[in-house]
């Protein structure tokens, strides 16, 4: 904001004779002890929005305000007047109906545009008819739209350079950077454009892989553009904290543990295989249960039952004819028994 001093004279004297009038005043109109100011609110205002500029130390006693766009006071740039007596407004050439003025005597614009930046001021006239002038500025701007990026490669190696532009078609604005969705921190690797829109890495390390963003802002607004994600590839480094002799030892002791294993499972499986031949000895040398024992405690199931045959004679006597006095020859029969061996 830049405030002018307020000057006293009589109507719309020339500037070059402000300083005579003040002189001649001062005997018997003592300056005051307060002087007016205009600030704007807000002094950098979106299209669309409204401003009012307000008057701070206005005279208690002021009978009539008028304001003026630009820094002089004429009739051609007047907005409009207020009588503080009746509370009219009287519209000047420069009104645009949009304008409202205040009691106190501070302006309000409504729906700014771009044309209303600019300075403007603000005659106070007193009960004597002296006036008492400051200004007031303000600025207005539009929203910035997304801005776009460009790369030179996407994908490059470790230090070769690659080329970042932010492409706008917004004016005064600003530019910066942005890596991972936080402001870029510069290092002296990277350079920037004059206007900041060209951001180069030369030469690229592997920690400037991310994704990168450019953002276009003005006191009212800022956007971003879409994101670019930077790769860089790297030759792996077979780095190695152990030294030579350390690794080698690693790889005997390695070698020497397969070993050892393998001789265990050897002699293991070789001492079962001896077990199991033994044990074959063992049953065929084994002598075998005679075919008539008839012993409780053979009782495998596999056990095949054995038989045994046995005979018994019988001699059956004729019975002995009655005339005859010779004895009967005997007969003899032999009867097979079949005995189950249990």
């Amino acid at each position: 904001m830049e405030t002018r001093s307020a000057t006293s004279h009589r109507g719309l004297l020339p500037w070059q004779g402000l300083l005579l009038a003040a002189s001649l005043l001062t005997f018997w109109n003592p300056p005051t002890t307060a002087q007016m100011t205009i600030d704007s609110v807000p002094s950098d205002a979106a299209e669309g929005g409204d401003v009012l500029l307000l008057v701070r130390n206005l005279s208690a006693n002021s009978i009539a305000y008028s304001w003026f766009k630009g820094e002089t006071v004429t009739s051609n740039n007047q907005i409009a007047a207020y009588l503080v007596a009746d509370g009219t407004t009287t519209q000047g050439p420069a009104y645009s109906h949009r304008e409202t003025i205040y009691p106190n005597g501070s302006l309000l614009f409504r729906n700014v545009i771009l044309g209303d930046t600019g300075v403007y001021t603000l005659q106070v006239t007193q009960p004597n008819f002296l006036t008492e002038i400051a200004s007031g500025q303000f600025r207005v701007h539009q929203p910035v739209s997304p801005p776009s990026i460009q790369a030179t490669n996407t994908t490059v190696a470790e230090e070769d350079s690659v080329v970042l532009t932010c492409l706008t078609g917004d004016t005064g604005v600003s530019i910066r950077w942005v890596r991972d969705d936080q402001p870029l921190r510069l290092t002296d690797r990277m350079t920037l454009s004059p206007n900041s829109s060209v951001l180069t890495i030369d030469p690229v390390r592997r920690e400037d892989a991310g994704e990168y963003q450019c953002e276009v802002f003005n006191p009212v607004s800022s956007r971003r553009s879409s994101i670019i994600r930077l790769e860089v590839k790297y030759p792996v480094r077979e780095d190695s904290d152990l030294s030579g002799g350390a690794i080698a030892g690693i790889v005997v002791a390695v070698v020497a543990g397969v070993a050892l294993i393998g001789a265990l499972a050897y002699f293991l499986f070789f001492r079962k295989i001896g077990r199991a031949s033994d044990q074959h000895d063992l049953t065929e040398h084994k002598p075998s249960v005679s075919s008539h024992s008839l012993g409780p405690s053979d009782n495998s199931p596999n056990k095949v039952d054995e038989i045994a045959y046995s005979s018994l004679n019988f001699s059956a006597l004729q019975p002995k004819p009655l005339t005859s006095d010779s004895p009967s020859p005997t007969i003899t029969e032999t009867v097979y028994s079949e005995v189950k061996k249990k």
